[in-house]
């Protein structure tokens, strides 16, 4: 069962924040992550740039892929 969302609030009841459970922020981070390989894809492919070998590819996205810091 998924927990409910919870808010932090100022003093007027105006949320301010939501408060995620670790393996849902980790799941969201993950899926922003797949959503923007997805979008580098697409761009690349729609500009008819010179294509590169997959190892190259995959060379340059590990090394400006970010990682969240540890706690």
């Amino acid at each position: 069962m998924k927990a409910p969302t919870r808010f932090l609030t100022n003093e007027k009841g105006e949320r301010l924040a939501v408060i995620l459970e670790i393996e849902e922020y980790e799941t969201l981070l993950e899926e922003l992550e797949d959503l923007h390989d997805i979008r580098a894809y697409d761009k690349a492919k729609a500009s008819c740039e010179n294509a590169i070998l997959l190892d190259q590819a995959l060379d340059e996205i590990k090394r400006n892929r970010k990682r969240p810091t540890d706690a």
